[in-house]
């Protein structure tokens, strides 16, 4: 598996493994994270064009998945509730993982390629998605308290920070 920016040549895989995300998610109990058609074409056109939604592909070239990173101060970890942060170090920011399903652990191969080149991470995610907050928990983020995103949802926060850094 390599992880390679995304590119335009691949957003029509890229919608179809959100969209499928979407429904498992939904089966998984997490019915209210990605809804009202988020994340949509515009925002990962987006971010294609600023280059920080990266894919994974096999050695055939076919799409294993998806994921959003880039090292930026996001707009929605400036205010956190019932906690704090680890640092306030610069960071890098993981969002919207998902897969085909083809590859077992997707989301900690993520994860371990992030943290290779990042030495301070944070993420979010909705309380319902238990299946992340597991992900996050075994790969070693701390629980650090809770963020509000644009439209006001609430989320859990995590960061990573490498040991002795």
């Amino acid at each position: 598996m390599v992880f390679l920016k995304a590119t335009n040549d691949y957003i029509s895989s890229i919608m179809e493994i959100y969209d499928k995300a979407k429904i498992l998610m939904k089966e998984s109990g997490n019915a209210n994270q990605w809804v009202n058609g988020y994340p949509g074409y515009d925002l990962i056109q987006r971010n294609i064009v600023d280059g920080n939604l990266y894919m994974a592909l096999d050695e055939n070239g076919d799409m294993l998945g998806v994921f959003y990173f880039c090292i930026e101060n996001d707009p929605t970890y400036a205010k956190i509730y019932e906690g704090n942060w680890l640092n306030d170090k610069p960071y890098g920011v993981l969002h919207r993982i998902a897969t085909t399903g083809k590859v077992k652990g997707f989301a900690d191969k993520v994860i371990h390629w992030i943290l290779e080149h990042c030495d301070n991470v944070r993420v979010d995610t909705h309380s319902d998605n238990i299946v992340m907050q597991k992900i996050l928990l075994r790969n070693g983020f701390k629980q650090c308290g809770i963020i509000y995103t644009d439209n006001g949802g609430e989320r859990l926060a995590y960061q990573w920070v490498k040991p002795g850094s």
